[in-house]
């Protein structure tokens, strides 16, 4: 059996691959793709229903602004505050866990602490104390989205990386006088970089409701920007009169999440088999 047979992915995986593809590509060429302005409003064409009009293919929305356009542009600003949330956090957590497993002793508690500690919050209710009190910038958000998932990346980093250690060739090349870091660089994260992929990509639909969640309620994306979360909590004051306004982005998130779950599965499977 050839390398493309046995990894070629299943129907549905290739499916939401190709989903995800779509929505990644109209977000990042929002700027070029879309139709109008993020802003452009049009008050004589307010409240046009989808596909009534060619001018405005997923109708307008209260202002006269039109969806497509900034959907796209939602898009654009939910998937980066999602990536960079998901890398940050995977550097962060990957970096306490190091430490970790290599010192042991009062930094092992401590990491153990943070990540107990971590787990144990509402979530959401610390986020909106810390929005309330620092604002609604951007950088906070990303900030508390690399919060929400940093425990994952410690725990599962600083296990294997003790593993690596218990095996022995961890402290052999220690013995052999190469430095800490390049023994955790160059010999223990190549060994556990699957891994923490899987764990990306399994916390990346997680981000996104995240950032979601936030804006709906108000305290995540301000105007005049525009997030998935953002278009969804505008939309909810017309679901009688205007269902597209709200209804759009909340289909448009359980497709890219849905997407990334499937994706996220497939990638487990063929780097960790064991976990099937």
């Amino acid at each position: 059996m050839s390398a493309w047979a046995a990894n070629r992915p299943s129907p549905l995986a290739a499916t939401a691959a190709l989903i995800l593809a779509v929505l990644f590509t109209g977000g990042l060429l929002a700027p070029w793709i879309a139709p109008y302005g993020l802003e452009d409003m049009d008050l004589m064409a307010r409240l046009v229903a989808p596909f009534t009009s060619s001018a405005h293919i997923l109708g307008t929305d209260e202002l006269g602004r039109d969806i497509l356009t900034r959907l796209l542009y939602s898009l654009r600003l939910s998937f980066v505050l999602a990536v960079c949330g998901t890398l940050i956090g995977a550097i962060l957590g990957t970096a306490l866990g190091f430490l970790a497993a290599r010192f042991g002793g009062v930094v092992d508690d401590l990491v153990n602490v943070g990540v107990d500690f971590t787990a144990s919050l509402p979530f959401i209710i610390l986020a909106l104390t810390i929005l309330a009190f620092l604002g609604t910038d951007v950088k906070v958000i990303i900030v508390i989205m690399a919060f929400y998932g940093w425990d994952r990346y410690a725990k599962l980093s600083r296990n294997l990386a003790r593993s690596a250690y218990t095996e022995g060739y961890a402290g052999a090349l220690e013995g052999l006088g190469l430095p800490t870091r390049r023994i955790l660089l160059k010999h223990i994260l190549p060994n556990i970089a699957s891994a923490l992929v899987v764990n990306m990509t399994l916390n990346f639909p997680g981000m996104i409701l995240l950032e979601t969640s936030l804006s709906f309620l108000g305290v995540g994306v301000q105007p005049p920007m525009s997030s998935l979360g953002t278009m969804l909590g505008f939309g909810r004051d017309y679901l009688t009169t205007a269902w597209w306004i709200a209804v759009v982005p909340g289909v448009t998130i359980v497709i890219s999440t849905l997407s990334m779950s499937v994706l996220g599965d497939w990638v487990q499977q063929k780097l960790e088999p064991q976990s099937r």
